[in-house]
């Protein structure tokens, strides 16, 4: 074996720059040139940047709400504009795993008909009714934060803030199937973990230290709660948990920062 043979290859390291369009690729509908084969290859590795892709759709969405502010629109006009442009860029796939989320842990009675529901695209009682409270508990924070000072800095924060737990539930719980676009992913390692949490941390403290320890205690305990439902539901995490989870926690964000801004 040769000296060069002993290096560590872009799969192994820790992060990547490449990482960074193949998460927005992931978690957008943006418009991405993207290294299909390498993203394949890093798979879950590149898991440390969905924290930072939440930045996007994130900061749009507070410049739409801000414009529509500008305009003398009312807040409630406001929020709704930021969230139709956060919807438009993420196209919806976080919503649509909180309705499969909803329809298939509430809707079914054993654990192989709670993931054939998830997997369903038709949407049930429980799916709709997530989607109404899930706008709508949005569409009300945003509406107390976007008129206030700061409210960019924290829009951003949970942006970010949000997607970590995606990675967190990646890394605790197994896949509960056997495809699917999680276990295509694989596995989140340990260090990837602590990546993309720092990344979290680290927007949290740096914008908005004041919300802190409150943002990451409700965001913890509502994640919490979800986990272990789907462990005792279906046995462990799929795409669609991952994305409920990331409208658990945003939701939790917002209402920790409409708290504390009004």
């Amino acid at each position: 074996m040769t000296k060069d043979d002993t290096r560590p290859t872009d799969d192994d390291a820790l992060a990547t720059l490449a990482d960074i369009p193949a998460a927005v690729g992931l978690l957008t509908r943006l418009p991405i040139r993207l290294d299909t084969d390498a993203a394949v290859k890093r798979g879950a590795r590149s898991a440390w940047a969905w924290p930072l892709v939440g930045m996007i759709p994130a900061g749009l969405g507070a410049l739409v709400g801000f414009a529509a502010l500008g305009f003398d629109l009312p807040a409630l006009w406001a929020a709704l504009a930021a969230l139709v442009t956060q919807v438009m860029i993420t196209g919806a796939m976080h919503e649509d795993g909180l309705a499969d989320t909803a329809d298939g842990l509430w809707g079914g009675v054993t654990q192989a008909r709670r993931l054939e529901i998830m997997k369903d695209s038709r949407i049930g009682a429980f799916g709709v009714i997530a989607l109404v409270l899930s706008l709508g508990l949005r569409a009300a924070s945003l509406a107390v934060i976007l008129p206030t000072d700061g409210a960019f800095w924290a829009l951003l924060v949970v942006g970010v803030v949000s997607r970590a737990p995606m990675v967190a539930l990646m890394f605790t719980l197994p896949n509960a199937r056997d495809s699917g676009l999680s276990q295509s992913v694989g596995r989140v390692p340990q260090n990837t973990l602590l990546l993309g949490a720092g990344c979290a941390l680290l927007a949290a403290l740096v914008f908005t230290p004041y919300a802190l320890i409150a943002l990451f205690f409700w965001v913890g305990l509502g994640i919490v709660i979800l986990a272990i439902i789907a462990r005792q539901k279906i046995g462990g995490q799929t795409g669609d948990i991952l994305g409920a989870s990331q409208q658990v926690a945003e939701i939790s964000a917002l209402a920790v920062f409409a708290a504390l801004l009004s």
